[in-house]
């Protein structure tokens, strides 16, 4: 078994992390909303045309 997603959400840690102690809060969140507006786009795109 390969510890690839391991490794990938290690840097993924160390890189937020980073950011934050460089005080790129705002960055972070940009990137943050656009990853969310994203995926909610994708989940528009595949849901039926009313939602309950």
């Amino acid at each position: 078994m390969t510890n690839e997603p391991d490794h990938f959400f290690e840097q993924q840690d160390a890189a937020i992390q980073a950011m934050l102690v460089e005080n790129k809060g705002d960055e972070l969140t940009d990137i943050l909303v656009a990853a969310l507006t994203d995926a909610l786009h994708l989940l528009r795109d595949e849901s039926p045309d009313t939602i309950h």
